[in-house]
């Protein structure tokens, strides 16, 4: 865990609950973790499940990777050190959109147990909802679809650290839901996530 540098700093609540905002939105913040190798269909059901809650008129809102590393996290590279930092920052992020009620789509890699059991924990303790969905599809599966040619990059050795070819991926042990892209169509995902959010009491 990242240590504290800031000293003399304490948490400060508001008159407005997180229960006065759930209520104000009709639904329950929570974070669902979309995790799996690149080109697993990640930001694919994501983006899909976005717009799906929408039309239901719930105010959901997508961390993708890319764009948050060309932003908060531009400082950030692929060491695992760098991984560890940008999920944990993404974590406190998503929490942060928790705490005011959105649903929150968040699309990374996450390569690393422990880092996805980092931001598992810190919603934990803030007693809030983290649904950890892992986009399983096998390496040679998602390397076919290779849409941003990342792993060609890779296999020629022109990108460092590639997770699935020169850095591990380790598989969530016990995730809320798998979700066996190549064997699904994005329709039957969304579907599937939508049961699972009224199952959770997220949405009605």
């Amino acid at each position: 865990m990242t240590l504290q540098k800031a000293t003399n700093v304490h948490w400060h609540e508001g008159e407005v609950t997180r229960a006065d905002r759930n209520k104000l939105l009709g639904q329950k913040g929570a974070t669902i973790w979309f995790t799996g190798l690149s080109g697993s269909g990640k930001s694919t059901v994501a983006v899909a499940l976005e717009k799906a809650l929408h039309a239901q008129g719930r105010l959901a809102y997508r961390l993708d990777g890319d764009n948050i590393r060309l932003g908060i996290n531009k400082n950030l590279g692929f060491s695992a050190e760098d991984r560890a930092e940008n999920i944990r920052r993404i974590g406190e992020v998503a929490k942060l959109f928790v705490d005011t009620g959105v649903i929150v789509l968040s699309s990374f890699v996450s390569p690393y147990r422990a880092d996805r059991d980092v931001v598992r924990k810190l919603h934990a303790d803030g007693g809030m909802d983290f649904i950890e969905v892992y986009v399983d599809v096998p390496l040679e599966e998602a390397e076919k679809r290779d849409p941003k040619g990342l792993y060609k990059k890779a296999r020629a050795g022109e990108i460092k650290n590639f997770t699935g070819i020169s850095d591990p991926y380790e598989a969530p042990q016990s995730p809320e839901l798998v979700l066996p892209s190549h064997k699904m169509s994005v329709e039957e995902e969304v579907e599937v996530l939508l049961k699972l959010l009224k199952t959770r009491g997220i949405i009605a």
